[in-house]
């Protein structure tokens, strides 16, 4: 393994492992629905991830970075949209206590969605494909390896997330210790659209 592809490989590791949106959903979905039910969300995270830093790999963020109305654009809608997985997060109960729709955890789709918008995703994937560029002199293979990296990278750390939630929710044995629990995530994935401004 070349030291440049070595480098990718822990970069892609620390960025993923390291708290934010992603892993903050990961936690709260294995907190309330287990592992299994979770792997819909954690598919659509690590594929959504993966296709993102494959496509700015092949170009489109160079396209991206050209146009300053459409990071405003990207920044306004990924900010509303962690805010409105915030609210979703921090009112939900024990799982015991869940109807309606709050039965079922956030699937694929939405995983996908939340690293779309995201423009702290868009800034990570914008670096790593620059501090890469060297690793191939085509777009699409630098795309396919710097997408794949990151996806391998992204399964492993959200899978470790998840099973940190259910583990924690082995522990919470009241309604106000899930509350808690639930908010303080909710806190933690809309701070995390503060960067995002910065």
């Amino acid at each position: 393994m070349s030291d440049l592809l070595l480098s990718l490989v822990v970069f892609a590791v620390v960025a993923t492992l390291t708290p934010g949106g992603a892993t903050t959903l990961a936690t709260a979905s294995g907190a309330q629905f287990g592992f299994k039910r979770s792997l819909p969300l954690l598919g659509g995270i690590a594929i959504g991830l993966a296709t993102l830093i494959g496509a700015v790999g092949g170009g489109l963020g160079a396209a991206v970075q050209s146009f300053p109305q459409v990071q405003i654009g990207l920044r306004t809608v990924g900010s509303i949209y962690l805010l409105w997985l915030a609210w979703t997060i921090g009112h939900v109960g024990a799982p015991a206590t869940r109807i309606g729709a709050a039965t079922a955890p956030m699937g694929f789709i939405k995983g996908l969605l939340l690293l779309w918008l995201n423009p702290k995703a868009w800034t990570m994937a914008i670096a790593a494909a620059s501090a890469y560029a060297g690793l191939s002199s085509s777009s699409l293979h630098l795309a396919l390896v710097v997408g794949t990296v990151f996806g391998l990278a992204a399964a492993l750390s959200l899978t470790l997330w998840c099973l940190g939630g259910h583990w924690l929710a082995r522990i919470l044995k009241t309604e106000t210790q899930w509350r808690a629990v639930n908010l303080t995530l909710a806190l933690i994935l809309a701070a995390s659209i503060v960067p995002m401004w910065w």
